[in-house]
């Protein structure tokens, strides 16, 4: 801040350098958090005689009071004093003298990095329990569909049957996941940086345990200059919220394509999709579309800080300036589509029939024919290449698998007709059953009881 014929300059600064460098348009979100720091703050320079018991009470009452403005939109924000701190600090000024004394021993660089931790705490805990919400909504709704079957695909072809629920279960694990990175990255951040001045400390006698135990750090920061200059938590915190929201382009891609009429397996609620302006009929996903496309934002933030910081030589530079607005949209982005794909998860209907029809294909128990071979005695690879080569046969006999007869099968595996009937017997449902009951041995497979108990076990856990 410069002020006209005071201190280390005479004059104005430039009209346009004065706006470019203006940050209370978007830092005043962190008023809450300075608000909170100030008191802190003046509390300490009270238990150390820098303040008197009088100045330290009327000081929180003032800060309290422009508290209570803030939130009742009555605050009066000025351009003119260019951030968040000089605001609220002219502000105090203006209405209690003892004000003027509140800077004592601090800097807006451990001020704001101070600010900055108060606040990604707060956003990480609504964060993590938006995660929850989006996890409770998948688990309700594989509870509820536990026993439709689809297909499994991989390079977007059908693979092998799975439940429905076991494919939901998938992105509840990928969540969780990204849970643990919030959880992780909030411990980062669980350090207090003020008592760390511009870059060197204080020669006064400082006592940074108080405003650490007041504001509820965990620890305080070992190095100054470091303390200051941090923003490793920031770029933590981008990293996660990138990651989570690609896992979330990722359902969403999911959902669009289960939603199309090709796949009809899941059909939106009509307050999650949109029409066409031209074409009647339409029924648009653009809730899961928007997901998808603000992963592309929430990506870039992370690019974006991590340029920021590449090149910074110790300690603070104006360019950290740069920080806020790239984590404040990251934060409104992944917050809101945490919040909007959960709602649309909890608004899907499944089409149990449509997705019978798609999983009952037998081509797609080719691998459960081949394991069969493989327990009768046939080494996995001759195995393969015996369903193989019957699958290549189906194909040119314009049938399918199931309808060869024992002597082709035999002709291609000696003595193997009666084990691949044993898998292909019965109807689809049949089946698909018994195809997914052979993996209740295996651990993460998608048999129906493994999946009822990873259902009870997550939701369990989730609340």
């Amino acid at each position: 801040m410069r002020a006209a014929g005071k201190g280390r300059f005479a004059g104005k600064a430039d009209p346009t350098a004065a706006k470019f460098s203006r940050s209370v348009h978007f830092d005043q979100r962190l008023a809450k958090h300075d608000l909170e720091g100030s008191r802190a703050h003046a509390t300490m320079l009270g238990r150390v005689g820098v303040l008197t018991r009088s100045e330290v009470s009327a000081i929180v009452r003032g800060l309290d009071r422009m508290e209570r403005e803030i939130a009742a939109g009555k605050f009066r924000w000025k351009d003119s004093l260019e951030d968040v701190h000089m605001n609220l600090e002219a502000a105090l000024t203006e209405k209690v003298p003892a004000g003027a004394k509140l800077h004592t021993g601090r800097s807006r660089n451990d001020q704001v990095a101070t600010d900055l931790r108060l606040w990604i705490r707060e956003q990480i805990a609504g964060d993590l329990e938006a995660i929850r919400n989006l996890q409770k909504a998948l688990l309700q709704l594989g509870e509820k569909h536990q026993e439709v079957i689809l297909p499994g695909y991989t390079h977007l072809q059908r693979g092998q049957p799975v439940t429905l629920a076991h494919h939901f279960l998938a992105y509840v694990e990928m969540l969780e996941r990204d849970h643990g990175r919030l959880v992780d990255a909030a411990k980062r951040a669980d350090v207090m940086p003020l008592g760390s001045g511009a870059l060197a400390g204080s020669t006064l006698r400082l006592n940074r345990e108080i405003p650490r135990k007041l504001l509820k750090f965990g620890q305080l920061s070992r190095n100054s200059m470091d303390a200051v200059s941090d923003r490793d938590f920031l770029v933590e915190y981008l990293g996660a919220v990138a990651l989570t929201g690609v896992h979330l382009s990722r359902l969403a891609e999911d959902l669009i394509l289960f939603s199309s009429a090709e796949f009809a397996f899941v059909k939106f609620g009509e307050g999650f999709t949109t029409g066409s302006s031209l074409m009647p009929q339409k029924r648009n996903p653009d809730m899961a579309e928007l997901v998808r496309g603000k992963s592309g934002r929430l990506i870039g933030h992370l690019v974006s800080l991590l340029t920021v910081l590449k090149g910074l030589p110790l300690t603070y530079n104006r360019d950290l300036q740069e920080d806020k607005e790239c984590v404040f949209d990251a934060a409104d982005t992944i917050r809101s589509s945490l919040e909007v794909m959960a709602r649309a998860v909890a608004s899907l209907e499944v089409d149990a029939g449509a997705c019978l029809y798609a999983v009952s294909s037998p081509e797609l128990l080719a691998t459960d024919v081949a394991d069969a071979l493989v327990r009768a005695g046939l080494p996995f690879r001759k195995a393969h290449q015996v369903v193989g080569a019957a699958v290549r046969h189906a194909e040119g006999a314009g049938t399918r698998i199931d309808r060869l007869s024992r002597q082709v099968w035999e002709s291609l595996a000696s003595g193997m007709g009666r084990v691949v009937e044993e898998v292909l017997a019965g109807s689809p449902v049949t089946r698909l059953k018994r195809a997914l009951h052979a993996r209740s041995s295996v651990v993460g497979a998608p048999s129906l009881s493994g999946v009822q108990k990873e259902l009870k076990q997550w939701k369990k856990r989730v609340q």
